[in-house]
């Protein structure tokens, strides 16, 4: 059904309506469950006009941007019942893979902890504005305040916008700034400006170089192409200091990486010789060579050299082994798990369906899965689960803060 008429919906689940107005599920944005609303009702979306009866979990959303930015869609809706619906998002993923474990309670990121953000730029006028991306919109939403993010990142956003200036120079450059605060200052990697023509120009690159000493940035790349460093960006893993290549993956929050280490840790606990695969820069390998052996494994050859230099920083660790492979193409084989205690591993969203199934012909008794997609870890949770092993229980970690995405860490064992 297409209809640009006001509509009353009555909001039966998150983002479906049942009064027969539509043939299926119609995704109302900025509702919750039990509500009925107005709304302008196009296919199966819909935009609600007005809150005809409100849910009593609907609360006061605390940003000024919200409902307009698309960073975030659920700060309208009080914290118990949006965390028991991460668990349900997980719970739902694994019956469809016909997969029932225990569900432990979410664990909360607060706000105000968020250490990376992907800042968009554009040029209106002279005007220099940075941002993020309106709701199902290329429009802009420039921002004054983020509440997820750490005060410090806040603080910066007038540095940043000055930094953006000179990768605007191309008029089909839409650069995306990706922030990360360190232990020694921000770290930013620009990427989306226009290379075809010549890319960044001398003068610009003097120009940013100029707005990063000037905002007491640590680094500022290009694409991961140096453009100035006054200091390594370093961040604190556990009990290890690492230094970042540009670009490389970090967990979003530390409190998330820190809840996230302590189920990884308490999972294989007693186990003597660990593998740590998509490994990162050593987000779960430096907290489990305390008590562990790790081999560690990525396809990212620089995070695996961060990785390899950062053993030195701490002492009193187990035996760390480290290579670069991909194991998407080249997954760590059963018969080189003979002797392994445990396997960690924390794919990217796509999952690791090659990897699981050689876990699953291994006599590794542990496999710990750490995910941040619900769907392809049911359906990997589902070869393990085939070949004997039983997912014990799922520990959701609620990193992105007010967004549908949940982060997880399942305990298998034989």
């Amino acid at each position: 059904m297409n209809s640009t008429a006001l509509q009353t919906l009555r909001i039966e689940a998150m983002g479906a309506q049942g009064d027969g107005l539509a043939a299926g599920p119609v995704y109302v944005p900025l509702t919750l469950p039990g509500e009925a609303v107005s709304a302008v009702l196009s296919g199966d979306r819909a935009e609600a006009q007005a809150i005809l009866e409100p849910s009593p979990d609907r609360v006061a959303p605390p940003c000024p941007h919200f409902g307009d930015c698309g960073g975030c869609s659920l700060q309208h809706w009080a914290a118990a019942p949006y965390l028991a619906w991460k668990g349900e998002l997980i719970r739902q993923a694994l019956a469809r893979e016909r997969i029932e474990t225990e569900i432990l309670p979410a664990f909360a990121t607060p706000p105000g902890v968020r250490r990376r953000l992907a800042l968009h730029a554009r040029r209106e006028g002279h005007q220099v504005r940075i941002g993020f991306k309106a709701r199902r919109s290329w429009r802009l939403v420039e921002i004054s305040t983020c509440v997820i993010a750490e005060p410090r990142l806040v603080a910066a956003l007038p540095a940043l916008k000055t930094l953006a200036a000179p990768f605007l120079q191309h008029p089909k450059s839409a650069p995306t700034l990706h922030v990360t605060w360190t232990a020694s200052g921000l770290d930013v990697d620009v990427t989306g400006v226009e290379r075809r023509s010549g890319g960044l120009s001398a003068d610009a690159r003097v120009q940013a170089a100029s707005a990063a000493q000037a905002g007491n940035f640590a680094r500022v790349t290009l694409a991961g192409e140096l453009i100035y460093q006054a200091r390594a960006p370093v961040v604190r893993i556990g009990p290890v200091l690492v230094a970042l290549p540009p670009g490389a993956f970090l967990q979003a929050s530390a409190e998330a990486e820190a809840a996230m280490g302590r189920a990884v840790v308490e999972a294989v606990a007693g186990c003597a010789r660990v593998a740590d695969l998509f490994c990162g820069v050593g987000t779960f390998t430096f907290r489990l060579a305390e008590t562990a052996s790790v081999h560690a494994a990525d396809s990212a050859a620089p995070a695996v050299r961060a990785l390899t230099q950062a053993i030195g920083s701490a002492s009193g660790l187990k035996a760390i082994t480290a290579e670069a492979r991909d194991l998407t193409r080249r997954p760590l084989l059963a018969m080189e798990m003979k002797k392994l205690d445990a396997v960690v591993f924390d794919p990217p969203r796509a999952g690791a369906a090659e990897q699981a199934r050689e876990i699953a012909a291994s006599k590794v008794p542990i496999a710990v899965g750490v995910s941040c997609n619900a769907a392809t870890f049911a359906r990997d949770a589902r070869i393990l689960a085939d070949a004997g092993f039983s997912l014990v229980q799922v520990q959701p970690i609620d990193q992105f803060l007010w967004s549908p995405h949940v982060e997880l860490v399942g305990v298998f064992r034989r």
